[in-house]
């Protein structure tokens, strides 16, 4: 579980108590300090840099949306408020939820692993493209061999070689690995991994499928992939791409006298 650090600013002390509470009962979750005054809670914002900021909108002096321009570029906001009609401008500011009063703790920790999977799914990207780098500089004509995914809470180092699909199912996306008898779950989107794997040897062939192309066992007359243990039927829309794929690829074989 990532830890977060954060900080409440509410001009409403009962609410603020409340939040309080709810953040001492949630794991991996630091309170750094409290603020019914938004003056006084920029500063702080600005000088402890948390990760998560608890944000109401209404407020004297500076109001919630005001404040929320002027925030360091690593801290998330989840915006506290009794008015609905807030919820779409708290978005155009980045905000990662937002939160409806009287909160309630379910709604609370709905919204906390929120940022945590935002702060996971950077973490990893950082991870993966410092990877990158380092080996490009080592060696400028290579291709990118590894991916950092996290599983189970630990991010796992996974070599591109053993990748045979990619199945995506809702919020999660299972990585099915050359001798591997379970798939590595990770809560990511398809999207993301789709940018994280080179595209010269990966394509996605289906809106829940990623493919290694070169695990391809063979692809029928029905445009049907048999790969790893799964068949998997191309869909109309992915259908043209994967072809012209396949047809860049058997030229460059063929050019290269394979």
């Amino acid at each position: 579980m990532i830890p977060l650090s954060c900080i409440i600013v509410d001009d409403e002390p009962l609410a603020v108590r409340l939040l309080e509470s709810y953040v001492e009962k949630t794991p991996d979750l630091e309170l750094i300090a409290s603020f019914t005054d938004s003056i006084k809670a920029i500063n702080a914002v600005k000088a402890q840099k948390p990760d998560l900021l608890f944000l109401d909108i209404q407020m004297p002096n500076i109001d919630g949306m005001e404040l929320a321009h002027s925030l360091p570029e690593e801290t998330r906001v989840v915006f506290t408020t009794a008015f609905k009609k807030y919820a779409f401008e708290s978005y155009e500011v980045n905000a990662l939820d937002f939160l409806l009063k009287p909160i309630r703790y379910n709604k609370f920790l709905s919204a906390v692993e929120k940022v945590r999977q935002w702060f996971g799914h950077n973490q990893i990207n950082r991870i993966t493209q410092n990877n990158q780098n380092n080996q490009n500089t080592q060696n400028p004509h290579g291709n990118q061999e590894l991916v950092f995914l996290r599983v189970d809470g630990e991010f796992r180092q996974v070599a591109l070689s053993k990748i045979i699909y990619v199945n995506g199912m809702k919020d999660y996306v299972l990585f099915y690995l050359d001798n591997e008898p379970k798939p590595l779950i990770t809560h990511l989107t398809m999207k993301a991994i789709e940018d994280m794997l080179p595209k010269d040897r990966f394509l996605r062939i289906h809106r829940s499928y990623i493919i290694a192309v070169d695990k391809i066992q063979k692809v029928d007359r029905n445009d049907c992939i048999y790969i790893g243990n799964e068949i998997i039927h191309i869909p109309d829309g992915y259908l043209q791409t994967f072809r012209q794929f396949l047809e860049t690829r058997i030229i460059k074989q063929k050019n290269a006298g394979l």
